[in-house]
């Protein structure tokens, strides 16, 4: 597996803010993806939204019995992410989008608290479909993708990775489409400095109700 930062193009989304992108990082993405679609564990999320439960629109799933029993590819790009970026990254989160009706809204990665300092890898595997950044500060909800003003669009077996102040300055989001998709699976490595001031307030996960 190539080192990331070899192949890398690099997108700044202002002077302290960028994301790394590199196509066609993970070699035999599709046979990677299938293998994960079937061993992985996945299960239904629920989240605490205006006064009752709701499915979360989306799956997921924990790498934490091993990314060499979902498969040994998987091995490789953990090292490979942690050697180019030289931090320690636990192993990946999962998630999956079954289809265009599944997403996941305008966030940032507000569980790390301190996030003036991050580094997001997320890789693709099987469906492409829309990546979007907007800046933090801009809520659009009516315009034209949310305000987005990047969309990366990652294929299976692209990387793209966040970085800077990213997490404290932007959002990102996977919108649902209208149009037939198969599923899309992501994996997701996180690590935060732990400087600057921690954030406070809710996060995703948090449940909200009429009075906030």
């Amino acid at each position: 597996m190539a080192d990331v930062l070899a192949r890398h193009e690099r997108v700044w989304l202002d002077e302290t803010s960028w994301v790394d992108v590199v196509r066609g990082w993970l070699p035999d993405a599709d046979e990677v993806f299938a293998a994960v679609l079937e061993r992985a564990d996945w299960f239904q999320g629920r989240i605490f939204r205006y006064e009752r439960y709701v499915d979360e629109p989306r799956l997921s799933a924990s790498s934490s019995t091993g990314l060499a029993e979902l498969h040994p590819m998987l091995v490789e790009a953990h090292r490979s992410i942690r050697r180019t970026y030289g931090v320690e990254f636990a192993r990946p989160a999962l998630a999956q989008y079954r289809d265009g009706r599944d997403s996941v809204a305008f966030h940032c990665d507000r569980e790390l608290r301190w996030l003036e300092d991050t580094v997001i890898g997320v890789l693709t595997l099987g469906a492409s479909r829309p990546w979007l950044l907007r800046p933090r500060a801009r809520r659009s909800e009516d315009a034209p993708n949310g305000g987005a003003t990047h969309d990366i669009r990652p294929a299976s077996g692209d990387l793209l990775v966040m970085g800077g102040r990213c997490q404290a300055d932007w959002h990102h989001a996977v919108p649902k489409v209208p149009a037939a998709l198969g599923p899309r699976i992501s994996l997701q490595w996180r690590w935060t400095s732990r400087q600057g001031r921690p954030e406070t307030g809710p996060n995703y996960r948090a449940p909200r109700t009429y009075s906030r």
